[in-house]
């Protein structure tokens, strides 16, 4: 030991001769430790019995800068060990797995049935029931042809039955990202003044988000996503599903000059401002067939056997809506229809791809962020429906599948399309079994694109508003943000924000706001890390965390700091600043109480998973401060990785080779019995 940690232990031995522990008084070299020490007698008696000898942390076998640096970029990169199946295999076996790998179809085609056939099909044409107006109402909502909405309801689905992990999702445009298409593009394109242009950079916009959807999955840099945490995607999704409802106000009220702006002020201003171009009619019928949807899906929900109700409903308000109009000729008066749709599949449009112009950045920026939370949607809605079943969706194979079904989109005449939560929740609910109801999806639509499209001249442009409507109020979870408000406020805080700029100020600002606050949490969980006051439990050799469990008490003479979080330089500082105000508290504490005099401070440094050079100097800084004040420094457990570190640092060293324990315990055992030892 040091002369100062002496030092401090003689200067303790005296006070307990004058002041004794729990009102004993005197000392003599026979009896007097036990006396003066009985309140720590106990746990030292205790930690007798539990601890033969004091045991050494190990130090690792150092396998090099090279071993540590492959195994770190496996373990961030590789953490579901995708090369496990081709260990030890023959080339052919390792070429059959390495198609099996990127060609998912391959693993449960083999296996496929004529009973899981039938389930699929009858699953396939009720989504497609669902896809084809919603197909054409997304569209719209991204303002681009109607009949756009029926290609990415083709080509893409198919793409996906190979490529894709999930059995139950069913892909196709979705509301999220035909608006954030819209609000990007039409912030310098107009739709209506340049419709070609608008159609170019929107497919060019779809292009980029596949490029940089299947590059996070080749990269496997998946973990992208994950900054958008689950509350702010919750406010995020409400605030766009309010501003998408508001939008329809347009097809509800007939108003046939609307706002290009998308917050909540704008939109009623315009709705208000307009009020000489509103017809009852289109109203009267959009609060009908919107009733009709929401009852529809309401008896879905109350009885999931009767989802069909629900998948159906769209359709059939097409149908009736159309119908309706074609007998009473009332386009020709008050009310909007879609018109003409061309006959035919999907037109190639790679040479409307624009990869050059003033545009060009316009179209990467728009590609990022609708590519960013198609992805997000996709894989989530995915992940969903496979828990509930019980198989593993591959977050990179989805990445991959989704980004290469856009980048055949891009050359297709479709614009972003991903996992569709209501449509994949109807594939559910109808019984499918495999992707092969995508299959079937694209194999009907195929059909409406080749004979049905004049049917849908007709088409009432509010019957479509009411479709997007009531799809889109599911999005809005109050349940979900209740939760949340519960469980953590600052996620709530988080939740509200995005909410709050996707309304007030704009989708965009809206997002940012949200990826902003996400970001900030987790800087400020990783700067301002916990350090806990532990105590011992009663009756045990166990130390915890004195605020959660109210029997763990202090060991007098020691102050016990458990830090709950890797040690570098973003945390670094404050981690010894908050260690020296502990030391302060405690001292403060002491000479209040008029207790032990604080001789030993002990890290347990169990839950510190790596640490840097930062990290390090900083805890040689913090031994030095506390050596000047007379204490001694113990650390405890710590981890192969950092205990590699401090070993080639030579901290082990600096602070001493008796002041490394493998449990709280045996490091209290040690120093009392040097007490103990000394005193004598």
């Amino acid at each position: 030991m040091s002369n100062s940690s002496k030092r401090g232990l003689s200067r303790n031995v005296s006070r307990i001769a004058e002041v004794g522990d729990g009102g004993e008084a005197g000392f003599d070299m026979e009896n007097g430790f036990e006396t003066a020490w009985h309140g720590r007698s106990v746990i030292i008696e205790r930690e007798k019995r539990s601890i033969d000898v004091v045991h050494k942390v190990g130090i690792p076998e150092s396998k090099g800068l090279v071993h540590q640096f492959n195994s770190q970029v496996k373990e961030t990169l590789f953490p579901d060990d995708p090369f496990r199946e081709f260990k030890g295999k023959p080339f052919g076996r390792k070429l059959w797995l390495g198609f099996r790998y990127f060609f998912p179809i391959l693993e449960w085609a083999p296996n496929y049935s004529l009973n899981l056939f039938k389930s699929d099909v009858i699953s396939g044409i009720t989504i497609a029931s669902l896809a084809i107006p919603q197909g054409i109402s997304y569209a719209r909502l991204a303002n681009l042809p109607p009949i756009h909405g029926l290609y990415c309801s083709f080509v893409p689905p198919l793409i996906y039955s190979v490529l894709g992990s999930s059995r139950d999702l069913a892909v196709g445009p979705v509301s999220i990202a035909s608006l954030l298409l819209a609000v990007m593009l039409r912030e310098e394109v107009s739709p209506i003044d340049a419709p070609v242009l608008y159609l170019q950079l929107a497919l060019t916009a779809t292009f980029f988000a596949g490029v940089f959807q299947a590059s996070l999955g080749i990269l496997r840099l998946g973990f992208i996503i994950d900054f958008l945490s689950r509350a702010t995607l919750v406010g995020f999704m409400a605030g766009a599903a309010i501003i998408v409802s508001l939008q329809q106000f347009k097809g509800f009220l007939g108003i046939q000059h609307f706002t290009p702006n998308m917050d909540v002020v704008s939109v009623l201003h315009s709705v208000l401002e307009r009020r000489d171009e509103w017809t009852w009619q289109s109203t009267l019928m959009g609060v009908f067939f919107l009733s009709f949807l929401l009852i529809a899906r309401y008896y879905s929900q109350k009885k999931p056997k009767l989802f069909w109700i629900s998948a159906a409903a769209p359709l059939a308000s097409v149908i009736l809506a159309t119908t309706f109009i074609f007998f009473t000729r009332s386009e020709n008066h008050s009310i909007s229809t879609i018109g003409h749709l061309q006959k035919g599949l999907n037109p190639p449009s790679i040479s409307m791809l624009c990869f050059h112009g003033p545009y060009l950045s316009l179209a990467l920026k728009t590609g990022l962020v609708t590519g960013l939370i198609a992805l997000t949607e996709g894989i989530a809605v995915g992940r969903t429906f496979a828990s509930i079943k019980g198989y593993q969706v591959d977050g990179n194979k989805e990445m991959m599948a989704i980004g290469f079904m856009n980048l055949a989109g891009s050359s297709t005449s479709c614009y972003v399309t991903t996992g569709s939560f209501s449509r994949s929740a109807v594939n559910y609910n109808a019984g499918c079994k495999s992707a092969v109801s995508n299959i079937v999806m694209a194999v009907t639509v195929m059909v409406t694109l080749l004979f049905l499209t004049p049917l849908f001249y007709y088409t009432p442009v509010v019957v479509l508003s009411s479709i997007i409507v009531a799809a889109v109020l599911g999005l809005i979870d109050v349940p979900a943000a209740y939760f949340i408000w519960k469980v953590d406020k600052v996620d709530f805080f988080a939740c509200m924000g995005a909410f709050v700029g996707v309304i007030f100020i704009s989708v965009q600002i809206g997002l940012l706001i949200a990826v902003g606050i996400s970001v900030f949490k987790i800087l400020l969980d990783v700067t301002r890390p916990q350090t806990l006051l532990l105590g011992n439990i009663p009756g045990t050799a166990l130390y915890r965390n004195v605020e959660q469990y109210k029997e763990a008490s202090r060991v007098p003479g020691f102050l016990i700091l458990g830090i709950a979080s890797p040690i570098y330089f973003a945390n670094s500082t404050y981690l010894r600043e908050r260690i020296l105000r502990w030391v302060q508290d405690e001292e403060d504490r002491i000479e209040n109480e008029k207790a032990n005099t604080l001789q030993y401070v002990i890290l347990d440094i169990t839950a510190v998973t790596t640490i840097d050079t930062t990290g390090i100097n900083s805890l040689l800084e913090l031994k030095k401060t506390l050596t000047k004040q007379g204490l001694q420094v113990a650390l405890v457990n710590p981890g192969a990785a950092v205990m590699e570190k401090l070993e080639r640092a030579k901290v082990i060293e600096s602070f001493g080779g008796d002041c490394l324990f493998m449990s709280v315990g045996e490091a209290i055992y040690s120093f009392s019995s040097m007490f103990k030892t000394e005193a004598v």
